[in-house]
Formats: C-alpha cells, sequence, structure tokens
C-alpha cells in the first residue's frame, strides 16, 4: 500500500460514504418524476459515480466522457481536450454531471458549454470536491460533496500519475511525491 506517501487523511471513508447517501437522497428528490441521465468525467469520478447510483431512487441512466487538461501534471494546462465523448445524444434529456473535483473550474466550463449546445431538457452538476480558492472560472455547481483547502488529494478515484485510485478515502499526497525538491536534504 501507498500509504507512506499520504500527508494526512482529509476525509474518511465513513464521511465519503454518508456524504454520498445525503447527497443521492437530495439528488432523487430534485429528480423526482424524471429519469436522469448521468454522465461521469472520467477517470476520477468514476468511483464517486458508483457509490451515488447505488444509493439514487429514481430510474437513471449513466454515460461516460473523457477529458483532458492535465496529463500527467499537478496543474492544469488550461487546454481542455475530450478524450472521449458521449454514446448517445443528449437532447431533450435532464443531464447530471458527475464530477470528482472541481479546481478552476475550466474543464467543468468548457464541458458544461459543450453539453448546452446539444440542447437538454436541463444540466446539472454535482462534485465530490471542490476547491473554491483555486476557481478561475466561476460554474454553478447544484450539489457539493465537499469544500476542500488547497491540497493535493488523492484516493477514492483521484489519482496521481494513475496511483492511488484504489485508496478508500481523499488523501492528501506528500509533496516530495509528486515534487523532489520538497523531500529531505541528503547530505
Amino acid at each position: 500500500m501507498e500509504q507512506n506517501d499520504i500527508a494526512q487523511i482529509l476525509i474518511t471513508e465513513e464521511e465519503l460514504q454518508a456524504r454520498i447517501k445525503e447527497l443521492a437522497a437530495e439528488i432523487s428528490q430534485a429528480y423526482a418524476g424524471k429519469e436522469p441521465l448521468l454522465v461521469s468525467v472520467l477517470k476520477g469520478s468514476i468511483v464517486f459515480m458508483a457509490d451515488l447510483i447505488r444509493q439514487l431512487t429514481v430510474p437513471h441512466a449513466i454515460d461516460f466522457m473523457a477529458t483532458s487538461s492535465y496529463g500527467a501534471a499537478t496543474e492544469t494546462s488550461g487546454v481542455v481536450r475530450i478524450l472521449k465523448d458521449l454514446d448517445e445524444p443528449i437532447e431533450g434529456l435532464d443531464v447530471l454531471i458527475v464530477e470528482d473535483i472541481i479546481d478552476s473550474g475550466n474543464t467543468l466550463d468548457y464541458l458544461r458549454n459543450l453539453l448546452l449546445a446539444r440542447n437538454p431538457a436541463s444540466l446539472r452538476i454535482v462534485t465530490l470536491l471542490s476547491k473554491p480558492s483555486r476557481r478561475e472560472v466561476d460554474v454553478p455547481v447544484d450539489w457539493v460533496g465537499f469544500e476542500i483547502p488547497n491540497k493535493f488529494v488523492i484516493g477514492y478515484g483521484l489519482d496521481y500519475g494513475e496511483r492511488y485510485r484504489n485508496l478508500p478515502f481523499i488523501g492528501v499526497l506528500k509533496s516530495e511525491v509528486y515534487n523532489p525538491d520538497d523531500g529531505p536534504v541528503e547530505t
């Protein structure tokens, strides 16, 4: 296990599951009598999406999109690329974007505008994590699981270099893992 790379556990597994249950209840109420299409933004939101849909009480469909603005970096490049688009048209559907984390807001803003241009009946957003201190674009978000400080987080689907997604909690990655200059000085 890569526990030695974790500086602190920010959100425990129990806190995550309790909040997801609350979010699912709120979302189910908001979509009562409707059948929303949940769009998971890959790869980071897959664990959140899986737990969320198990708690929903309304019928729903799912689809996936993959975007890239980070690559292997820890900071967004600001350039958003669509790596995987939706399988079906969304015109006339109630769409819920399921996001893992909102940082600058640039990727989500791009994605939101792209999907709005496809004429859904409605478009709402749920995110597990939000870093308001990093926001560059004000994106309207309907549901936020947790607001977090400006720390590099991993676990519960979030990764660094495709590692740590399997951790059942949200942890803060030690800076020396992604920035070797922060490590101990050898003499």
